[in-house]
């Protein structure tokens, strides 16, 4: 069945940096456009970083662009999310999932920026 398993949380001060992995199975990673979403206490899960099946097209929800960095390694089934210049708004639970989202989400993995 499909597992997503994200990792590279911690808690870090404002200005620094994370980087994030999420290990996928069960799916044809290849073929899927993937995302990392977010979700911070009291509000809804947001797609924050997408990035195309082949890793040549990425967006961004504007208030990381400049930021974070999204990319893959297809013959690992894996996708990244670099994040630099942390703020504490950042401070959520961080998930994978494919775009647009659907089937079972992962643990997710805490990010917690104090200031």
């Amino acid at each position: 069945q499909v597992q997503l398993v994200e990792s590279g949380g911690g808690l870090v001060h404002a200005g620094g940096s994370l980087r994030l992995s999420c290990a996928a199975s069960g799916f044809t990673f290849t073929v899927y456009r993937m995302g990392w979403y977010r979700q911070a206490p009291g509000k809804e899960r947001e797609l924050v970083a997408g990035i195309a099946s082949a890793g040549d097209i990425t967006s961004y929800v504007d208030s990381v662009k400049g930021r974070f960095t999204v990319s893959r390694d297809n013959a690992k089934n894996t996708v990244y999310l670099q994040m630099i210049s942390l703020e504490p708004e950042d401070t959520a639970v961080y998930y994978c999932n494919r775009v647009p989202s659907f089937g079972a989400w992962g643990p997710g993995t805490q990010v917690t920026v104090s200031s």
